[in-house]
C-alpha cells in the first residue's frame, strides 16, 4: 500500500501529469458542465434541423398558395373552385353529390 502512495507522489510531482489532470479535468467540464456543453449543442443542432424542415415544409405550402392565388385571380378558375371545393351552384341549376360506397 505504501508503494502505491510513493508512485502516485512521484507522478504527482511531474509535470505532465499536473497537465494531464487539468486537461481531463478541462474537457471534462466542456463536455457535461458548461453552459456551452457538447451536449447542449447537439440538442441545439437537433432543433436547428427540425426548424429547417418545417421552414422548407411551409415554403412549399406557400409556393402552392401562391399558385392558388395567381390561378383565382381568372373569374372561370374561380368558379370552378367556389363549385369544386363548397358547391355552390348558380340560382337556375341543382348540383348531385355522388358517393361510392367502398366494399369492405
Amino acid at each position: 500500500m505504501n508503494k502505491i502512495f510513493l508512485k502516485l507522489k512521484v507522478l504527482i510531482k511531474k509535470s505532465f501529469f499536473k497537465y494531464l489532470i487539468i486537461s481531463v479535468a478541462f474537457l471534462i467540464w466542456m463536455t457535461f458542465l458548461d453552459t456551452n456543453s457538447l451536449l447542449i449543442h447537439a440538442e441545439l443542432n437537433r432543433e436547428i434541423k427540425k426548424l429547417k424542415k418545417r421552414r422548407n415544409a411551409l415554403s412549399e405550402e406557400i409556393l402552392k398558395d401562391k399558385s392558388l392565388i395567381k390561378k383565382l385571380n381568372n373569374l372561370d378558375s374561380l368558379e370552378h373552385y367556389a363549385r369544386e371545393q363548397y358547391n355552390i351552384k348558380k340560382d337556375n341549376e341543382d348540383i348531385f353529390i355522388i358517393e361510392f360506397q367502398s366494399d369492405e
